[in-house]
């Protein structure tokens, strides 16, 4: 299973989810649904967002759990 990690990311950086709407111009519905896992797919310009104003890359983010 794939998971998307922005969770932990904002709690290694100490960032609200306000914050991360802030840093990546992303849409408050889509960070909101990233952090809980919501979705079933990220378009590769989202996720750059998200790398470029976090200062991560995309490893950190998208983890693979073993079922």
């Amino acid at each position: 299973m794939i998971r998307f990690s922005l969770d932990k990311v904002m709690k290694d950086q100490n960032l609200t989810q306000k914050d991360i709407v802030e840093k990546t111009g992303i849409s408050r519905n889509t960070v909101k649904a990233l952090v809980m896992n919501a979705n079933t797919r990220i378009d590769f310009p989202t996720l750059d967002s998200l790398c470029k104003g976090l200062g991560v890359t995309p490893a950190d983010l998208i983890e693979h759990i073993k079922e």
